[in-house]
């Protein structure tokens, strides 16, 4: 798996909106951060333009990431925020140049499809905060994004939950936005679960779409296939009228309960204050003891 050199002073970073339009106020923002940080920056011909619900036509938006990724000179690509749109333009992309000279893609939630086809291709992307939310963000989620881009050595401890299932394991990094990872189940760029600890989080789903979710990867096998399991922000979870009486926690559980493997909820990723940076595609132990959760990256 390749990973992308890591940044330094100077460097270019270049910000696009392949998704949802966004408006430039964030941008501006994320523009005085980066500089603040010693890069340069770049910002595309679309990002702040407005098509309906998203920042440009599908052309428009396909260009601007094209031109990130065809660009030398740009090292790392932060998207500007999700919603929805990168599937749009995801098989319009030529990736060439990205092969040929990884560079990082930052993102989450809808950027989620990018990680997938950047995993297919054997780099290295980060689940982590986009200008959108940079504002709101804890200085935990803003600090270890800087981090991952840097190449200093990323690590997580927090306390454990009691609904936690204790263990080690080690494996590669995969995961993201779970409605993502569900909607590309069975298509060429879905996971490799294979050997993997995976990470999931979502965001205003019905609780009955959570356990269809969650239902279908124990069907396709992913549960019996992954080393791990770690469920990070479950945002804004909404019940029917006539209550599915289980909580988060217990929907997930209910359907891990044959399956031997690490568990940990509540872990600081997803669409939440405290979004910690994922490496997808990196080497990660994972461990939960009664007391504390930790994943570090080898």
């Amino acid at each position: 798996m390749k990973r992308p050199p890591t940044l330094v002073p100077g460097d270019l970073i270049f910000i696009t909106a392949p998704a949802k339009a966004i408006e430039i106020e964030y941008i501006e923002h994320a523009i005085s951060l980066f500089k603040d940080q010693g890069f340069r920056v770049e910002v595309g011909n679309y990002c702040v333009g407005k098509f309906g619900y998203f920042s440009g036509t599908d052309n428009e938006r396909t260009q601007d990431l094209q031109q990130a990724i065809d660009k030398e000179e740009v090292k790392a690509i932060f998207c500007a925020r999700g919603g929805y749109g990168s599937i749009r333009i995801l098989d319009s992309i030529n990736w060439a140049a990205i092969v040929r000279n990884p560079k990082w893609l930052i993102g989450y939630s809808d950027i989620g499809i990018f990680h997938h086809r950047l995993l297919k291709l054997g780099i290295q992307s980060i689940h982590g905060t986009m200008p959108l939310n940079f504002k709101k963000n804890s200085p935990e989620a803003l600090q270890s994004v800087f981090d991952a881009v840097k190449g200093k050595k990323l690590s997580t401890t927090y306390p454990s939950n009691t609904a936690n299932r204790k263990g080690e394991a080690k494996g590669i990094l995969v995961g993201g936005n779970l409605s993502i990872i569900y909607s590309l189940l069975a298509t060429k760029d879905c996971f490799d679960f294979r050997n993997t600890v995976l990470f999931i989080e979502d965001l205003s789903e019905q609780l009955y779409h959570l356990d269809r979710m969650i239902f279908t990867l124990k069907k396709a096998g992913v549960f019996d296939l992954i080393n791990g399991l770690i469920v990070g922000g479950m945002t804004d979870m909404k019940d029917t009228s006539d209550t599915i009486g289980l909580s988060v926690n217990e929907i997930i559980l209910q359907h891990l309960k044959y399956v031997k493997i690490p568990v940990a909820f509540d872990f600081p990723c997803g669409h939440i204050f405290d979004n910690r940076a994922m490496i997808i595609g990196a080497e990660v132990i994972f461990s939960v003891s009664d007391k504390t959760v930790n994943l570090s990256y080898q």
